[in-house]
């Protein structure tokens, strides 16, 4: 999909999304078959009652997360869909990856260095296709660069 600016209402389909070499690397390979994204961002918020707000509450967000579901079917051959697959029995930075999310607007945030969790390889009922289901976890603040 071309890097487009967009207005107005869009797809879902129209997000994109792309899994790479962990470090400073911009990914470039992107996940076939993947069928839902799912986002969530988990925000911490202090709270505290200062006499001057007469009882009312006083709120600063002071911490960020990400975290996004995939669920889709395994590709054996889709660089992007491998990348995901091979990081299954893996365990601490090789469990990391770089992972992009551009926007049908043309923004994206690069997650450096993200936790790759896969929770379903390949298994399922006879007569399914295999599934390949993971969470990409931020880690650490990522680089939002909004659109041009």
């Amino acid at each position: 999909m071309p890097n487009t600016p967009k207005t107005g209402v869009f797809p879902c389909y129209e997000n994109q999304f792309a899994i790479g070499a962990a470090g400073n690397d911009t990914p470039s390979d992107s996940i076939a078959d993947m069928e839902e994204y799912s986002v969530t961002f988990d925000n911490g918020v202090e709270e505290w009652h200062a006499y001057e707000e007469e009882g009312w509450v006083k709120r600063l967000m002071t911490s960020k997360s990400i975290k996004i579901g995939v669920k889709g079917k395994r590709n054996i051959g889709d660089t992007g869909n491998d990348t995901v697959a091979n990081i299954a029995f893996e365990n601490g930075h090789s469990a990391e990856k770089n992972f992009l999310w551009r926007f049908p607007s043309g923004a994206t945030v690069l997650f450096k260095n993200a936790v790759i969790s896969v929770s379903a390889l390949g298994a399922a009922a006879a007569t399914n296709v295999g599934p390949l289901e993971f969470e990409v976890q931020s880690n650490g603040k990522p680089v939002f660069t909004p659109a041009a």
